[in-house]
């Protein structure tokens, strides 16, 4: 009797998880049914710039020691550069030693990179700048496993990649219906992404954009499943244990 009470929860689940089609989690599918290779154009996003932005700024040239008077850091890869980075204000600048202002808001990194280049010229012999955006995040909320907010070092994020770093969705999630949500000059943009068919490469929410927000949205199934959780399971539970002892008793 032990024994087969051991597998009533995982009956139950069973149950549950046997109401979804197969067809409905599958990523990328080809709904014209044919395994030909299909080129997608790569959309080409480039991280751009925006206020609040905190970059990692690191300054080399001929002169070390006039070099230093640039910089935070002392490695250009260093970990802890996002407590010590330039600051983008909300007039898009940021203020450098000796240079001033410098604007970088709407800027890509390699473009902003350039411009503060140009005006270290007048300081230093030869100069070069390895600049990065080191809060570019991205949130991910929903029906995913370890829903959260996501920092990406290389400025560069997909859809897929973002979902995979939150644990991938459940099994209760609408594939169909991804919604990211992203600001672009002040207003807000609402796209649905359908994970089901391959179609979503030529998306504009492929590439996520910083400070990107990606809601899963639950399906009716996990709806009901939450209204009803805890007064339809106990039932079941308790149908299954009654008819378990009434065959005991029989036998």
């Amino acid at each position: 009797m032990k024994s087969i009470l051991r597998f009533i929860p995982i009956l139950a689940i069973g149950l549950l998880y046997s109401c979804i089609p197969q067809k409905s989690m599958v990523y990328f599918q080809d709904h014209n049914h044919q395994d030909t290779i299909v080129t997608f154009q790569d959309t080409g996003y480039l991280a751009i710039i925006q206020p609040n932005d905190i970059l990692t700024i690191y300054v080399a040239s001929v002169s070390l020691e006039a070099s230093k008077y640039f910089n935070f850091i002392e490695k250009p890869d260093d970990a802890n550069s996002m407590a010590n980075g330039y600051l983008v204000d909300a007039r898009g600048n940021i203020q450098m030693p000796l240079v001033g202002d410098v604007k970088v808001s709407g800027l890509t990194s390699s473009l902003a990179r350039d411009t503060i280049v140009s005006k270290l010229a007048r300081y230093l012999i030869n100069p070069s700048v390895k600049l990065n955006i080191r809060n570019f995040r991205v949130t991910v909320m929903g029906e995913v496993l370890h829903p959260g907010v996501f920092t990406v070092p290389n400025e560069k994020l997909t859809l897929p990649e973002a979902l995979a770093l939150a644990g991938d969705l459940t099994v209760f999630s609408l594939r169909e219906n991804i919604m990211v949500i992203r600001e672009l000059n002040g207003r807000k943009e609402f796209g649905i992404v359908d994970l089901t068919n391959r179609n979503l490469f030529n998306s504009p929410f492929y590439n996520l954009h910083s400070n990107d927000i990606v809601y899963v949205e639950p399906s009716k199934k996990k709806k009901f499943l939450a209204q009803n959780y805890y007064r339809v399971l106990p039932i079941i539970f308790g149908g299954i244990v009654a008819l378990i002892a009434v065959y005991g008793l029989t036998k």
